[in-house]
């Protein structure tokens, strides 16, 4: 998702007018771009569109992870489940 440029605001507009860009972003869930003498400073966005993000980041690693390791399984660079365990224990420090 693009900034929109309509959504980039002097830092001093945000601190006089805080009420009014907090119930902006609660509505429109839409990053705001703060600058500060004329270059982008901050994003501000509410809370649940963070929380989201966090999570689709969080899916994106995993499905990288389990891409990655489906690659390495297809190409035989995995290694044997007794030895992954073994090595799973010894990290840990977990009695066989």
């Amino acid at each position: 998702m693009a900034l929109d440029l309509r959504n980039i605001h002097p830092l001093s507009d945000f601190q006089r007018s805080a009420k009014t860009f907090l119930a902006t972003l609660k509505d429109t869930h839409a990053p705001i771009v703060l600058t500060v003498n004329g270059k982008a400073a901050v994003v501000v966005q509410d809370a649940e569109s963070y929380q989201r993000l966090l999570e689709r980041i969080e899916l994106l690693e995993s499905l990288a992870g389990i891409r990655k390791s489906l690659d390495e399984f297809e190409q035989a660079q995995g290694i044997p489940l007794g030895e992954a365990f073994q090595q799973l224990r010894q990290k840990h420090d977990i009695p066989d």
